[in-house]
């Protein structure tokens, strides 16, 4: 047999088949792992690293990521760290401070600070206990397509032997330098912002018990500087300048740089007053925040291979466990049903509401009072559904154009400068409130009456909050 034929025989030997694979096994893949082991599919995520591995990454917890976290069925594994909870935030903004609780989520108040060694070790535990198989020390090479769909990865494991893996559906949750984005070819971003900071931090030995219930952040002069108490007994401290100072940080500088920063900040000098500091200073520039295309036939790319924001919102991890498990939970659905089901996007629910919804979308969730039911179905004569499918569809607003999900077209109405939510040549019905008034100054000024058939989303909501009785 040529050397062709072995390839081709050893492709045979070690091709395997599960309803889902995942690159990455960290927050977004773990929580994806989870939530479709959870409902009985066979699951399989891969991760280069040896858990528990850490990674270029803060990692303050705000409630709502620890309420994620328990929704995962994780919290107790991640308590177990011995990270202190974090009851109280501080805040210092130049002359104006305040400290106060938390309001909370899922009936838990607090957050917690904990090295990202501990949290993702914690959630691929989760995912093996819930029966996904979660390999370690695998880098994946490349996707695998069929008829333009994603149908599997190729993967090397730590000893270079080669693997190939087929399943429906293939999720990259492999961060900002994902492999599968640039496989489907949607690694440009479509839409992308620079932060204007960049990022430095460190740990330090913090003995300061009566402030390790404490989460603290200080802002002076546009420096902004934190102290989260971690754990093994240590302080997370984050240097957050403007990019303009990032010169004064590079190289040997960093250092240095990095406690003439924390000596511009008193508040942040006084908190770290006794405490050592035990690290290096880890750097994170060039941040930008953006959105990439996150999903198409057979893929999708939930946490940072999706979307990445600034890090001084401390969201990501929380998107990561938020979306990657809505993802799982809707993958398992469609998976449950037909295996042929185009894959969900998750950009919807992630980053823009729905603009629309069909007839019968509107006549399922209508109330049982049947003058609010006539009232819906007023509203909902108005649309024309488009495509059952979600496709991005060009919509006129006015002066510009822009895409948005393709449930609904509008039109302009020339004679009142609004978009009507009618099919051309449809008959004008009367307005489903016969007090409602155009406030707008193109329909004839604040107490003008809107010509009978015209409606507008924004209005009727807004009149919605105006009348209570209005649905």
């Amino acid at each position: 047999m040529n050397a062709a034929g072995s390839e081709s025989g050893a492709m045979r030997l070690t091709a395997e088949r599960f309803d889902a694979v995942i690159v990455g096994a960290r927050c977004a893949g773990s929580a994806t792992a989870i939530a479709l082991a959870q409902r009985g599919l066979r699951v399989l995520a891969i991760d280069s690293a040896r858990f528990p591995s850490d990674t270029l990454s803060t990692h303050l917890l705000w409630p709502s990521t620890m309420a994620e976290i328990h929704a995962l069925g994780a919290l107790a594994a991640v308590e177990a760290a011995g990270a202190p909870r974090l009851p109280i935030a501080e805040a210092v903004l130049d002359d104006i401070g305040w400290r106060t609780g938390y309001s909370a989520v899922s009936g838990i108040d607090y957050a917690m600070c904990l090295r990202r060694a501990h949290l993702d070790d914690a959630l691929v535990r989760t995912a093996r206990a819930a029966g996904a198989e979660v390999r370690e020390q695998c880098t994946a090479t490349a996707v695998l397509f069929e008829n333009g769909r994603a149908t599997g990865i190729e993967y090397v494991d730590d000893e270079d032997r080669r693997h190939v893996v087929h399943a429906p559906v293939v999720v990259g949750a492999d961060g900002r330098k994902s492999l599968v984005a640039q496989q489907v070819g949607v690694r440009a971003p479509r839409l992308a912002a620079p932060s204007g900071r960049a990022c430095y931090f460190a740990y330090w030995k913090d003995d300061r018990e009566d402030l390790r219930h404490i989460a603290s952040q200080w802002r002076v002069d546009g420096l902004l500087g934190t102290a989260f108490p971690c754990d093994n007994g240590d302080l997370l401290c984050l240097l957050q300048p403007p990019v303009d100072l990032i010169d004064q940080f590079r190289g040997r500088k960093v250092t240095d740089a990095y406690l003439g920063g924390i000596g511009k900040l008193p508040g942040l000098a006084r908190r770290l007053a006794g405490c050592e500091l035990v690290s290096r200073v880890r750097a994170c520039t060039g941040i930008e925040s953006y959105f990439r295309t996150s999903s198409g036939p057979g893929w999708a790319l939930p946490g940072d291979a999706g979307h990445f924001k600034d890090p001084v919102t401390a969201q990501g991890i929380r998107d990561g466990y938020r979306y990657g498990q809505l993802l799982g939970e809707y993958l398992a659905s469609v998976r449950m049903r037909a295996t042929s089901t185009p894959t969900p996007s998750t950009a919807r629910p992630r980053d823009r509401p729905m603009v629309g919804a069909t007839r019968a979308g509107l006549h399922r969730d209508v109330p049982v009072d049947q003058r609010a039911r006539r009232r819906y179905r007023g509203v909902a004569a108005r649309i024309r559904v488009v495509s059952a499918r979600p496709r991005a569809t060009r919509v006129r607003t006015g002066p510009q154009r822009h895409l948005q999900p393709g449930a609904v077209t509008h039109r302009d109405d020339a004679a009142v400068g609004h978009r009507r939510l009618a099919s051309p040549g449809t008959p004008a019905r009367r307005h489903p409130h016969p007090r409602h008034r155009c406030r707008s100054a193109c329909s004839g000024g604040a107490t003008a009456r809107r010509p009978s058939g015209t409606h507008n989303v924004r209005e009727f909501v807004m009149h919605r909050k105006r009348d209570p009785g209005y649905i």
